[in-house]
Parts: structure tokens; sequence; C-alpha cells
């Protein structure tokens, strides 16, 4: 797989209202600034057949949360996109796999970086498993591992300051829920 730049400022998300109906389009970086505009995101969580989870730390020239560990995949929806186009998009292009991913629930959040911006997203996590090799695109991705749940909980618990925000709140529902 040729490896290259997948995501861009310029990009066109989708800015939505509480109720995930549309309601027009900014690029990326317009989304992210100051305390963010809420606009249409997903995030998925990958698990092996051994039932460990993929994380993945986030490449250090990422805007927000650089070097935090989170889930496998996140990302948004562009202008056009569905969330199925989307989610299928960017599993291939940041981790060169495919998967049959179920849909879990959605759920807005708002979370600032520094003084760098801030996410304010509504958000639809999935959830999917795969054998797949993994073929991290290092423009988006630092390093990537499998861990078991309990060695997770166990880190998630003694470091929580490693990891992504909407990561945390994410896997404290799926624990909960799922």
């Amino acid at each position: 797989m040729d490896h290259k730049q997948v995501s861009f400022d310029s990009e066109l998300l989708i800015l939505v209202d509480e109720d995930d109906n549309k309601i027009g389009y900014k690029p990326k970086s317009d989304c992210h600034q100051g305390e963010g505009i809420l606009h249409r995101a997903f995030s998925i969580f990958i698990f092996n057949g051994n039932g460990e989870i993929l994380l993945q730390k986030r490449g250090a020239d990422k805007a927000l949360w650089p070097l935090f560990w989170s889930n496998a995949c996140c990302s948004h929806p562009r202008k056009g996109e569905s969330y199925e186009t989307a989610t299928k998009r960017r599993l291939e292009e940041e981790l060169g796999l495919q998967a049959e991913l179920r849909f879990l629930y959605k759920f807005q959040y708002q979370a600032n970086y520094l003084d760098k911006g801030s996410e304010n997203e509504l958000c639809a996590v999935y959830m999917g498993r795969s054998e797949e090799p993994i073929r991290a695109n290092p423009y988006e991705i630092d390093e990537w591992k499998f861990v078991t749940i309990d060695e997770l909980n166990r880190d998630l618990a003694e470091n929580p300051d490693r990891y992504t925000p909407w990561f945390k709140m994410e896997w404290s529902r799926i624990q909960e829920k799922y």
C-alpha cells in the first residue's frame, strides 16, 4: 500500500444540529478552532480474533491530541459522504483494513486541547473485527498495538492522560452496554 497524506485542513466537514440534521459545510480547520463547530464524526473500535483491542498512537503532526493513544480509527465523513462510505474509506486509508462494522450509538461531546483548538462532534461509534495485517499510515499513526481488555483498563486507570478524551468516554460506555 502506498502511504500518503489522507487528511487535509481544507476538506469540507458536515455541520449538524444536535439531531444530526445537516446544516452546512465548513473546512476541517474552521470546525476545530476555538470551542469548535458541531460536525459529524465517527469512531471505530477493532478487535482481533483473540478479543484484543487495536489501539493507535496518533501521529506527531496531528493538530489536536498528537501522540495520544486512541481507538483504532476516528475521523469525519466529508461533504457528500455517508457514515458507511466514510468509515470504509478511513479504515483503508489509516490501517489498510477492511472490516464489517456494527453501529453502536451516537453521542455529542466537546473537548478542548490546550490553546490549539477543540473537538465539537456528533460522533457515531462503530465496532468491528479483523484478522487482516495492519498497514498503518505513518502520516496518521505514530504506532499501534493490540492489547487485552484487562491491559487497557489497567493502563487507563494508571495513565489516563495518555488517551484521547473521546476514547475514554466511548470505552466506558462500550464496557457498560456492549
